[in-house]
């Protein structure tokens, strides 16, 4: 039985040019798979600020769907207009309860419609004059109550929006537009006898 021969002086190795080859295809593909990383990232973080601002935006509309909007046991219509939702707890008098807001509620913070949120969830009262300045502010929640023009005396429509605590820029301006990690939510509440 003969054993096989083996040739050193075969050409079987990889050359320098296909092994910049490899390196250069391999450097493109690990960093193309960091860019992908980064934007699953910011991808993540800006939809756990858009959850928040929902969950937030809800809230604020269950404290409002919670108070009086009905009649009375005589069928006459009640209205909480007194209770200030805008403090925690919430106080029956001092506040603007389910008052028709001013038409620039959503647009600006307009005392009575407006309330401060930290990152846990719990509001924070602004610093002197109203001035959000406190470093613990991280959203803004607005809304607004407008009486249906087809039904004013019976049903409301609530408007919720939460903003992160920046400067929105035109959105602002006259359109009150949904921007990327915000929420707004919007219902409709009629009158029910009690």
């Amino acid at each position: 039985m003969a054993l096989a021969k083996f040739n050193s002086s075969s050409n079987a190795g990889f050359s320098l040019i296909e092994s910049l080859i490899a390196v250069m295809l391999m450097a493109g593909a690990i960093a193309t798979l960091a860019q992908l990383f980064a934007l699953s990232t910011r991808t993540n973080v800006s939809a756990h600020y858009t959850t928040f601002a929902a969950v937030l935006a809800e809230q604020k509309l269950e404290e409002l769907r919670a108070l009086s909007w009905g009649f009375d046991t005589q069928g006459l219509p009640m209205s909480d207009t007194s209770t200030d939702t805008t403090v925690s707890p919430e106080t029956a008098i001092g506040g603007t309860g389910l008052q028709p807001s001013p038409s620039a509620a959503l647009s600006e913070n307009t005392v009575g419609y407006v309330d401060y949120v930290d990152a846990y969830g719990t509001k924070v009262q602004p610093g002197a004059g109203g001035n959000q300045t406190s470093s613990s502010i991280v959203y803004t929640r607005r809304w607004s109550i407008t009486p249906l023009p087809t039904n004013p005396n019976n049903t409301l429509v609530i408007q919720v929006l939460v903003t992160r605590n920046k400067d929105r820029g035109q959105a602002d301006q006259g359109d009150v537009a949904r921007l990327p990690e915000e929420a707004r939510m919007i219902a409709v509440r009629t009158r029910k006898a009690q």
